[in-house]
């Protein structure tokens, strides 16, 4: 058998392989090469036929080409489509003969390992088993097969299945090219085992990477792949068996004498005896350990057991795992998502995490394309501890539980002296010293509107490197206004007057959430006076029927240039960019400076705009908030007329009524950092985009999106250099798609454990979803389920689902009648506006997206935090 390496040699020995020739013999035989060079792990012997094959094989398949073509344009959810066409490819492929001297190679190899032996045929495609796509399941596997005969027949078979209809939607939903695929196909010596079963070298729920689990049955390992019997399962922690299941295993596998196998029942005395020792156990778990060190990843491993001997007949990553950011020592770490507080815990592309990282307020490690702080001094002081669990608290009780579960382990979070440094959070409790006066907030306004205009003004003629230099003092400025100790008091000032409220007022008056109704059209909301906004873009376009016949008939972004051909079209686009010229810098997922901008993507607001036309009134932004703020003058009035009459009433009334000017006045600049942060984002990324354009037209780059996948700091080396590593960028697209497919959890640990918290809650219906309640009322209505706001299609009552809402959802915000999302906190901007607008909100809701269907009738109890599924 030749053994080398070009793409052009049909066959190779698995001893010679590697993982450097995924592109020459795919995922699964680079693997098990690799595994055959790790001292004391066994791999039954064998070879592999080469992707240097398959593509021979390919350029005789009739047709191939229109195939391939008709199939690249099929919907991953054209499900009847996919199924005809990927079958038609299979016969095809199936039903071309392989060529005589290929065919002889294939049978001269078997005459080497025993022509008559049995083997296993196994599917090895050049997308499968890697970091980022285990591609498990999608291709096949044949056990048990005798003679060159079936042995050529079932390597057909294996190159056939690069197209079954599993493997067909995977690729189609991954955005993988199906030309770009190739598969080689290994053909080893059939293991007859006396037990069987995988290994993870991970926790696959939990994401544990210092438990390992171990599933096992008796014969073939198909028994438990293929679901028919019920593993035993082992957990195994620092060596040793911490849990154990035996179970009651009926049937097993077995290979059948002359070639394929079949179901047979397992002796009754047999049944409840464990396939494995407790010995054997943690020999195997050492065994993937020693693997698992070797390819530098938690591995999903399959294995044998022959005469008390383990064979591993596979082995690849466990690409479901939510990664852990990288530490510099070896000591237990609590992280937090950083997303969970930003309302955007999509992944974010490089670029992205280290602007973010650049301009935040504390240290952020990145891990699956998120940010996350490491939270163990907060955790390790009993002082911060304290005050941290009860912001934590207030703010999303899923995070609080979460941590609490972790430091009830006592032993993960050492307790460490209390040092009384700087940075312990704010516990909520005596309001800051500052002045209940508005001229407080405008005087922040007035500074943060200077900073930018500096900003805008002084980047307009820096570039090439001296922008990256500028850009790094700029960032100090950023920081300073974002940490400007007068701001960071008006927001607590609001904060806690809203606590407070909520809290005096449920213990005098036994009312829920108070502050919910005092805080309706607080003045100086940044976001809530964006929504208002667009309802009044939508008077202008309302009188022009010509005009919204041509927006509901946009499809680019090019739209605003064509306006002005239709009647009204003069005054509907400058409405539009007027809009634009005060908001066009937010976005959906807007903390990633990646996340392409209203200005730059300004068809992303005409369903809202075309909504807000058919929903609403002329002037209905200004009656909406004057209703509003009605409605909590009347509040204010109520509650403090009901406290006069109580024991100590003036003093507790006169008390409220200074929180309540106190709420109003601050409460509404909460929302205004963020619109600096994102003010200052957009001219940034304009810079940088520039910088790209510049090295686009030079060929350094081939696209100007191409630096989104590089850090800030590579950037401006590749500025600097004039050369990129194109095979870098390609890497980090590859791995930015695999991240898109994970979900953070919100508390993560250094062991790699994902702990999402729960609601230790009683007082809420059976089969009612829990959550936290952020804006008092209850509705009733049409569950709009929306994940991309470009998408939304409004009738007045709708509730909307979805999985998080940063400021750039808040234009829906007007036209719905509720709000239920997966992810937020009393705090959140969400929440905040909900509140503002008056809309009964609970957010939150574990998987709501999931588990509530898109046009379900359900009930929000806004004020008691539970969302009802109706009949």
């Amino acid at each position: 058998m030749d053994g080398g390496r070009g793409d052009r040699v049909p066959l190779v020995d698995l001893r010679e392989v590697d993982e450097t020739q995924v592109s020459v013999v795919g995922g699964k035989a680079a693997h098990l090469g690799a595994l055959s060079r790790i001292d004391g792990v066994r791999v039954p012997a064998g070879f592999c036929v080469t992707t240097a094959a398959f593509r021979r094989i390919m350029t005789q398949v009739p047709s191939i080409d229109d195939l391939l073509d008709r199939l690249s344009r099929l919907s991953p959810d054209d499900r009847e489509a996919i199924r005809t066409l990927s079958a038609e490819i299979r016969r095809s492929v199936e039903e071309t003969p392989i060529p005589g001297d290929l065919g002889a190679a294939i049978t001269g190899a078997l005459a080497r390992f025993g022509e008559q032996a049995a083997y296993t045929v196994r599917s090895s495609a050049t997308a499968e088993d890697t970091p980022t796509a285990s591609f498990a399941g999608q291709q096949d596997t044949y056990l048990n097969v005798v003679g060159p005969e079936a042995i050529l027949r079932h390597v057909s078979r294996c190159w056939a299945s690069l197209f079954t209809e599993r493997a067909v939607i995977y690729r189609l939903r991954n955005g993988i090219d199906h030309r770009t695929v190739q598969m080689a196909v290994v053909v080893q010596r059939m293991v007859f085992p006396d037990a069987a079963g995988i290994l993870f070298t991970a926790d696959p729920v939990t994401g544990n990477r210092k438990v390992a689990t171990v599933d096992a049955s008796f014969g073939l390992g198909e028994a438990l792949v293929s679901g028919l019997v019920n593993p035993d399962v082992f957990t195994v922690r620092d060596g040793e068996v911490v849990t154990g299941t035996v179970a009651a295993k009926q049937r097993a596998v077995a290979a059948v004498p002359g070639g394929g196998t079949r179901e047979v029942a397992i002796e009754a005395q047999r049944r409840e005896q464990p396939a494995l020792t407790q010995e054997q156990v943690v020999r195997l778990v050492r065994l993937g350990r020693r693997i698992e060190a070797h390819f530098g990843l938690p591995q999903d491993i399959e294995w044998c057991l022959v005469d008390d001997d383990f064979q591993i007949v596979q082995s690849r990553p466990i690409t479901t795992l939510f990664p852990v950011p990288a530490a510099d020592d070896q000591e237990n770490h609590v992280y937090l998502s950083v997303g969970h507080q930003q309302m955007m815990t999509d992944a974010m592309r490089p670029l992205g995490l280290s602007m973010w990282q650049l301009t935040a307020m504390a240290p952020m490690r990145e891990a699956g394309g998120r940010l996350f702080v490491d939270a163990t001094r907060l955790l390790a002081s009993p002082a911060s501890r304290a005050g941290f669990l009860k912001m934590a608290g207030r703010d999303d009780p899923l995070m609080k539980d979460a941590l609490e579960t972790v430091l009830d382990r006592r032993d993960f979070v050492p307790t460490l002296p209390d040092d009384g440094g700087p940075g312990r959070p704010t516990t909520g409790g005596a309001p800051t010293s500052i002045e209940t006066d508005p001229a407080i907030v405008t005087e922040l306004i007035e500074r943060s509107e200077a900073s930018i205009a500096a900003l805008r003004r002084d980047i307009a003629t820096v570039t090439g490197t001296a922008l990256f230099d500028f850009l790094l003092t700029a960032f100090q400025e950023h920081r300073r206004v974002l940490g400007d100790p007068l701001s960071m008091q008006a927001i607590m000032a609001g904060m806690e007057a809203t606590w407070w409220l909520n809290d005096r007022l449920q213990e005098w008056l036994g009312e829920k959430n108070a502050a919910d109704t005092l805080t309706l059209s607080a003045p100086g909301n940044i976001t809530s006076e964006m929504g208002l906004a667009l309802l009044d873009v939508a008077d202008v376009i309302r009188p022009h029927p010509e005009v919204v016949a041509f927006l509901r008939g946009v499809e680019d972004d090019g739209f605003l240039d064509e306006l002005p051909k239709v009647a009204g079209g003069d005054e509907a686009r400058a409405a539009i960019e007027t809009y634009l010229d005060r908001y066009g810098m937010r976005c959906v997922g807007e903390i990633d400076i990646t996340r392409p901008r209203w200005s730059e993507r300004p068809s992303t607001l005409v369903p809202v705009l075309l909504d807000n036309v058919k929903l609403f009134e002329p002037g209905a932004a200004r009656q909406r908030f004057e209703q509003g703020r009605q409605q909590a003058q009347r509040k204010a009035q109520e509650v403090v007329t009901r406290l006069r009459a109580l024991p100590d009433g003036e003093q507790k009334a006169d008390e409220t009524a200074r929180m309540i000017d106190r709420v109003r006045t601050f409460i509404g600049y909460r929302e205004y950092p963020k619109y600096d942060i994102i003010s200052r984002y957009f001219i940034y990324k304009r810079a940088l985009l520039a910088e790209a354009e510049r090295l686009v037209r030079a060929g350094v780059l081939t696209g100007t999106e191409d630096v989104y996948y590089l850090t800030f700091e590579e950037f401006h080396e590749v500025v600097r250099s004039h050369r990129v590593d194109d095979k870098l960028i390609r890497r980090r697209r590859d791995a930015f798609r695999s991240y898109q497919a994970l979900t953070p959890p919100r508390v993560l640990t250094s062991d790699g454990e994902m702990i999402t918290g729960a609601y230790r809650r009683d007082d809420v219906p059976a089969g009612a979803l829990v959550g936290v309640p952020v804006s008092a009322g209850t509705v009733e209505g049409r569950a709009r389920v929306i994940l991309d706001m470009a998408q939304a299609d409004l009738e007045a009552g709708d509730i909307l689902v979805t999985a998080h809402t940063d400021p750039s959802w808040t234009p829906l915000f007007v036209g719905i009648a509720g709000l239920v999302t997966e992810v937020g906190g009393s705090m959140t901007h969400g929440a905040v506006i909900a509140r503002e607008y008056g809309l009964p909100a609970v957010v939150s809701v574990l998987d709501a997206t999931r588990l509530i269907r898109d046009g379900q009738r359900i009930r929000v109890h806004g004020s008691d935090g539970y969302v009802e599924i109706l009949p």
